[in-house]
């Protein structure tokens, strides 16, 4: 089992102790969030065949990462990184710290454990396109021998999504699109040069649409690369989260809406000022991130597919 940590929020940049103390118990509980039963993850060596991290921060999340080395577990860091006005990006560290920590991730757990996601990608007045060549360009050369692969997707603009950027829209005095698809193309052909030039190739998370050579579809659960990095084989089934996905099967671990780094775009966030007063709430030595009923706890050998780890 590949435990996923998590497509739902930040675990490694907000919630590392309580994932340290999921780890020491050996399971985590975790509230379905379709109004099902809340299930049971384990998380004892035994269970897990390796570790998916999904981040905008790994820093505060690199001793747990040297814990999870000492106990033989592989680890992939999937590390968003797309330097972003503070009108889009509220509290995100500055790309110049996490290309440090890219280079740390390289430097002591290997080149294959990292990988850059500059993702998602967002049209505004803020951040045209030509200002994503530029910006991507010097990310680029940042991140060079960090990693070997770059993955990019535009924007899903969810309901939740459009009323989020509308109203940092309103504050910022921005305006924001959702482009057509030729124009979504153009710019990822361009961004795939880019990455080329710096020793990386670029994949297209979920959006077969908008993936034409030399782009290639992504595969963000990816059992090679984990095997890579485990110098063993980890099997998983392919088992994508939505049309067009083509990870392997995962269990994620996290909780909507309990992000706190107010990005404008957060298809997981409902109401940001929510997702902090959650953050501030929760409780490291509990089971779960949210609040679960105990009553019909089940496992996740068992649970519906409506349990399934998914980001929408």
């Amino acid at each position: 089992m590949i435990v996923s940590a998590s497509y739902r929020t930040d675990i490694p940049a907000f919630y590392g102790d309580w994932f340290a103390a999921r780890l020491a118990a050996g399971f985590a509980m975790v509230a379905n969030p379709y109004g099902g039963a809340p299930y049971r993850v384990p998380l004892d060596p035994e269970s897990v065949d390796g570790f998916v991290f999904w981040t905008k921060n790994i820093g505060p999340f690199l001793p747990v990462l040297g814990r999870l080395r000492e106990r033989g577990d592989p680890f992939v860091v999937q590390y968003s990184i797309t330097g972003y006005p503070r009108a889009l990006e509220r509290a995100v560290i500055e790309p110049a710290r996490a290309a440090d920590h890219m280079r740390r991730l390289a430097g002591d757990f290997g080149p294959r454990v990292a990988v850059w996601r500059y993702d998602p990608i967002l049209l505004t007045s803020l951040t045209p396109p030509a200002w994503h060549e530029v910006r991507f360009a010097a990310l680029a050369r940042g991140l060079r021998g960090t990693t070997d692969e770059v993955v990019v997707s535009f924007a899903q603009i969810y309901r939740k999504t459009g009323r989020n950027l509308d109203a940092a829209a309103g504050i910022g005095n921005f305006a924001w699109e959702d482009p057509p698809a030729d124009e979504k193309r153009a710019l990822i052909a361009a961004l795939a040069g880019i990455a080329a030039d710096h020793g990386m190739r670029l994949t297209v998370c979920s959006q077969p649409d908008l993936t034409e050579p030399p782009a290639e579809p992504a595969a963000c659960i990816d059992a090679t690369r984990l095997s890579d990095v485990a110098g063993r084989a980890v099997a998983a089934k392919r088992k994508g989260n939505r049309p067009g996905c083509l990870c392997q099967e995962s269990r994620d671990i996290g909780a909507y809406d309990t992000c706190p780094h107010g990005c404008a775009y957060c298809y997981a966030v409902a109401s940001h000022p929510a997702a902090r007063r959650r953050y501030r709430a929760h409780d490291p030595a509990a089971e779960t991130l949210a609040p679960v009923a105990r009553a019909g706890v089940t496992d996740t050998s068992s649970r519906s597919p409506a349990a399934s780890g998914t980001p929408f």
